[in-house]
């Protein structure tokens, strides 16, 4: 299989930073599937902080609080 540029730039840029060709793979691959198995625990999150009545006025208290902060335009 060959690199496109994108990931032959990425794959220098891990050498260089002293990881050998198969440590920089493995790590890549490694890292990918975390990433990929957090986006359902993510959104299952998200979902949740969504139905809270609670969080959802803390949200727009400190929103508030935030724009009252702001420098005049």
């Amino acid at each position: 299989m060959r690199l496109d540029e994108d990931a032959a730039r990425a794959l220098r840029a891990l050498e260089a930073s002293g990881l050998s060709r198969s440590e920089a793979i493995r790590s890549a691959l490694i890292s990918t599937a975390k990433r990929l198995q957090k986006g359902p625990q993510l959104a299952a999150e998200v979902a949740a902080l969504e139905t809270d009545e609670a969080d959802r006025d803390e949200m727009l208290a400190v929103a508030a609080l935030m724009e009252s902060l702001r420098a005049p335009r």
